[in-house]
C-alpha cells in the first residue's frame, strides 16, 4: 500500500463546487498545515487555470477536483416533464427556462490536458471511475489520483484503474453523492461503517468523508486508520469561502432544522438544507445531471440575486448545525483541538 500523507494535519478541506472553494481558502488550507483542493466543476478550462496558478503562487500542497462525465442513462421523456413542472417557479422569480442539455462533459478532456501540462500534486474525481489511461497519465504528470467513491465495488473499480487512494463519502456528506449509481445510491451509509468494508475489499489507502463535524468525529474516523478525513460544511463558512451570504445565513437559521437528499436540483442526488424547492421538486425529480442541473440554474441564481433561501440548493451535510464562522485556521484548530 502507498503511504500518502497531505500535510501536516491530516484534513482535507473538501472541494465545493459553485463558489465556496475558492483559491483563497485552499491557500488558507495550506498554510495551516491541511490540502484544500479547488473545484474544476462548473468551471472553464481557463478559470481552472487562473485558479490553479492563483494557488500556485502562494503553496504546492493542494488538489484539484474533477467531474467523471456522467453516464447514467436518461428518461428524456421524464425531464420534459420535469422542466414543465419548473414553469411556476420559473414565472415566480421572472426568467426564462432554458432549451434542455442533454449533453455536457464538463470541458472533461480539455481539463485533463491540463492538469496533465501543467500538473498539480493531488487530482481527485467525482461521479465516477477514470479509466487506467487517464489515471496513469496524471501520475506520469507528477500528481497523486485519489477516486472518490460510495460502496466497495466501486473502491474496486478504483484500484482497478490505477488510483492512488480512494476516498470514501458516506451518505451523511454534503452536497452530490458521488455514486457511479444514482439509481440504486443509499443515503443511509456511515463513514465508520463504510471504511471497514472498502478496507475488506481493496488495499487502498482511504481518505474519510461525510459526517465529521467535530473533534470526537475527526478522532473515531482517524481510528479506522484513514490517512486523512474530508470536511466540506465545516468550512463553508469560513472567511475565505465563497459561499452565497443567503447559504451562510441559512446555516444558522432555525427554519433549516434539517437535511434531505434531493435530485430536485440537478438531477443527481445531493444533500442539501430542506427549503420549499426540495418540498415541492423532490418526489417528481427524476434522475437527468446535468439536464437538470442546466433547467434549473437561472431560478438558483435568480432566487440567490433576491436573497430568497427558498429558492437555492443549500448543500450541507448531516453536520451542518457544527458549522461555525471564522477563519479556515481558526476552524481548523477548533476541530483538531489546537
Amino acid at each position: 500500500m502507498k503511504d500518502l500523507s497531505v500535510g501536516d494535519v491530516p484534513v482535507i478541506v473538501a472541494p465545493m463546487a459553485g463558489g465556496p472553494s475558492t483559491p483563497a481558502l485552499v491557500t488558507a488550507a495550506a498554510a495551516a498545515g491541511a490540502l484544500g483542493f479547488l473545484a474544476a466543476g462548473y468551471k472553464t478550462v481557463e478559470n481552472l487555470a487562473g485558479e490553479i496558478e492563483a494557488v500556485r503562487d502562494s503553496t504546492e500542497n493542494f488538489g484539484v477536483n474533477v467531474f467523471v462525465p456522467d453516464d447514467t442513462p436518461v428518461d428524456r421523456g421524464a425531464v420534459k416533464r420535469f422542466r414543465d413542472r419548473l414553469r411556476p417557479e420559473a414565472e415566480r422569480y421572472g426568467v426564462e427556462l432554458p432549451e434542455i442539455r442533454w449533453d455536457d462533459d464538463d470541458h472533461w478532456a480539455d481539463k485533463l490536458s491540463l492538469l496533465m501540462a501543467a500538473p498539480v500534486p493531488w487530482v481527485s474525481f467525482a461521479f465516477g471511475v477514470p479509466d487506467r489511461a487517464t489515471i496513469r497519465g496524471l501520475q506520469r504528470a507528477g500528481s497523486h489520483v485519489l477516486v472518490t467513491v460510495t460502496e466497495p465495488f466501486e473502491s474496486e473499480q478504483a484500484f482497478d484503474a490505477g488510483a492512488d487512494g480512494v476516498i470514501a463519502q458516506s451518505g451523511s456528506a454534503g452536497g452530490h453523492s458521488s455514486t457511479t449509481n444514482p439509481v440504486l445510491y443509499r443515503s443511509d451509509t456511515t463513514t465508520l461503517d463504510l471504511i471497514p468494508r472498502i478496507r475488506s475489499r481493496v488495499p487502498l489507502p482511504v481518505v474519510a468523508a461525510g459526517g465529521v463535524a467535530s473533534r470526537e468525529d475527526l478522532d473515531a474516523v482517524l481510528g479506522t486508520r484513514a490517512f486523512a478525513v474530508q470536511i466540506g460544511t465545516h468550512f463553508l463558512k469560513a472567511i475565505e469561502a465563497g459561499t452565497r451570504p443567503t447559504h451562510r445565513e441559512a446555516m444558522g437559521d432555525p427554519r433549516f432544522a434539517e437535511t434531505v437528499v434531493t435530485r430536485a436540483f440537478t438531477g443527481r442526488p445531493a444533500r442539501s438544507l430542506r427549503n420549499r424547492f426540495t418540498d415541492t421538486f423532490s418526489d417528481s425529480a427524476p434522475l437527468g445531471y446535468p439536464a437538470i442541473h442546466h433547467l434549473t440554474a437561472p431560478i438558483r441564481a435568480a432566487a440567490a440575486a433576491m436573497g430568497d433561501p427558498h429558492g437555492i440548493n443549500l448543500w450541507a451535510g448531516a453536520g451542518f448545525g457544527y458549522a461555525r464562522e471564522g477563519t479556515t485556521a481558526e476552524i481548523l484548530a477548533g476541530l483538531i483541538g489546537s
